[in-house]
């Protein structure tokens, strides 16, 4: 199924569509008599006065070919509920099936709100399915036709485009199968992202051998697959200004290694590699809308697998930063994967801060559901940002504990580290402390925990069940409140 929107000011005739009208929270449609006949008018009178008005979305049958839906807009109204008033029109609009709209933007009161877009933008957004594998797709296609003059602006609607096929392409990747997209098929696709603006280079496992990311290659070595580490910049300003950071977790899949997962669930291990995958669609965003800062994307691509060149439970490793990590459990593999990667974003790049995302523990779904990332961080300032920019865009994180006492934790008689807290408890705060050690320059750091963000079993707001993009908004609108 696909969307198309059309900005269009000429007049249509009027039994020509469904329309879809904007009224005020008590449902008074007074002023509708300028944008409908005087019979649907009378209609609508008639039968408001049996509807439901705590709904916010009402239709009426005008004829049987034809509808009219109102929607209520309260006086204060956040973009984030515009957006979920178009994401529940796109739920209801799966009953109605409705192919041709109408939006008459002028019965909107409130001009300074950008009620169009954000409506759209959600109803976009839950638009979306992953069908790519089905022998029979929905071929239907819903043409939304724009009148009047409250649409958004030129940019606005590039925004509105650069966010959605952002966060669609890290759907995408998530929703992919493991067997399809693996470590060496996520390179080269990523490769494609040049088209879009994008420098990308591809760090293969000799060259990782070379750079002494033992941590990142330990946890690919089983698997017949390469492993890689992908650098994705964008550069939106002509100064030499330090790039925002963003690093991500794709393990493609993970078995667990030679401490296997149970069977029960494994198949959902194809979304482990979310936190990659919300890098890649932020950077493409970024490209798309020409956004007026400095980024890069940093992404470390491995399979973990029990081949029999897999690595043991009881391995010491050298990382690239030199410290030494005893592999306690090779199912913790995801900070061994991270550690690398920040280390050399840090050395490399030298950023104004590093934001660093992966589905790196069961522990965080426990402690926070799917309503909430876990966000640990070295700096307020940084936290509190993301936080304000969580709740803008109902990406909501919730601020975990990080103090030196957690590090015995993971102190390892072996090495100067293990990487699992095998005393209990803490789970995923010991993760984060253990990624912490691999920020070497004091750079102004924050770890966000996807697990239970990153796939829905049941759908949320703006995703209708499966892979959910988490992420794309979040970041994008850090940057653009505060760093562009």
């Amino acid at each position: 199924m696909s969307i198309t929107i059309n900005y269009n000011t000429k007049t249509f005739k009027k039994n020509s569509s469904n329309y879809i009208l904007f009224v005020d929270e008590k449902f008074n449609i007074s002023r509708l008599k300028n944008y409908i006949s005087n019979s649907e008018y009378s209609i609508i009178s008639d039968l408001i006065k049996s509807k439901d008005l705590k709904k916010k979305i009402i239709a009426f049958d005008i004829s049987s070919k034809k509808k009219i839906i109102l929607v209520s807009l309260k006086k204060s109204l956040t973009n984030s509920e515009i957006e979920n008033l178009g994401a529940k029109f796109y739920d209801l609009n799966e009953d109605y099936k409705l192919n041709n709209l109408i939006i008459k933007s002028d019965t909107i009161l409130n001009k300074s709100k950008n009620v169009v877009g954000y409506f759209l933008h959600g109803l976009k957004l839950k638009s979306y399915k992953f069908d790519k594998y089905k022998t029979k797709k929905d071929k239907k296609i819903i043409s939304i036709n724009i009148l009047g003059k409250n649409i958004p602006s030129v940019k606005e609607k590039v925004k509105f485009t650069a966010v959605e096929k952002g966060t669609f392409y890290a759907r995408d990747l998530v929703s992919e199968p493991g067997n399809i997209l693996h470590p060496d098929e996520y390179a080269k696709r990523l490769k494609s992202l040049k088209k879009d603006g994008l420098k990308i280079n591809i760090y293969d496992e000799k060259k990782l051998k070379k750079l002494g990311m033992n941590t990142l290659l330990g946890v690919g070595q089983g698997s017949i697959r390469g492993s890689y580490l992908v650098t994705i910049e964008w550069n939106g300003v002509k100064d030499k200004s330090k790039p925002l950071a963003f690093v991500g977790k794709g393990v493609c899949f993970d078995t667990g290694g030679i401490s296997l997962k149970p069977a029960k669930f494994m198949e959902d291990m194809t979304y482990d590699m979310a936190g990659s995958a919300v890098v890649v669609g932020l950077m493409k965003s970024l490209a798309l809308r020409k956004a007026k800062i400095n980024a890069v994307g940093v992404v470390g691509l491995v399979e973990n697998m029990p081949g029999g060149n897999a690595q043991r439970p009881g391995d010491i490793v050298k990382s690239y930063s030199g410290k030494t990590v005893e592999i306690l459990n090779t199912d913790a593999e995801g900070r061994l994967v991270l550690a690398d990667a920040l280390t050399y974003t840090e050395e490399k790049f030298k950023p104004k801060f590093i934001v660093d995302l992966a589905t790196l523990t069961g522990a965080i779904i426990v402690s926070l559901g799917s309503e909430y990332a876990g966000l640990f961080s070295n700096d307020d300032k940084l936290s509190n940002q993301l936080i304000k920019a969580g709740e803008e865009v109902e990406e909501k994180v919730w601020r975990m504990p990080l103090n030196k006492n957690f590090d015995k934790l993971i102190d390892s008689k072996n090495a100067d580290m293990q990487n699992i807290n095998y005393v209990g408890g803490a789970g995923s705060t010991t993760a984060a402390q253990f990624l912490q050690r691999f920020i070497l320059n004091k750079t102004p750091w924050a770890h966000l925990d996807i697990a239970g963000m990153a796939f829905s079993k049941y759908g949320g707001a703006l995703n209708s069940g499966g892979a959910t993009g988490y992420g794309v908004r979040l970041l994008n609108k850090l940057i653009e409140d505060h760093y562009e």
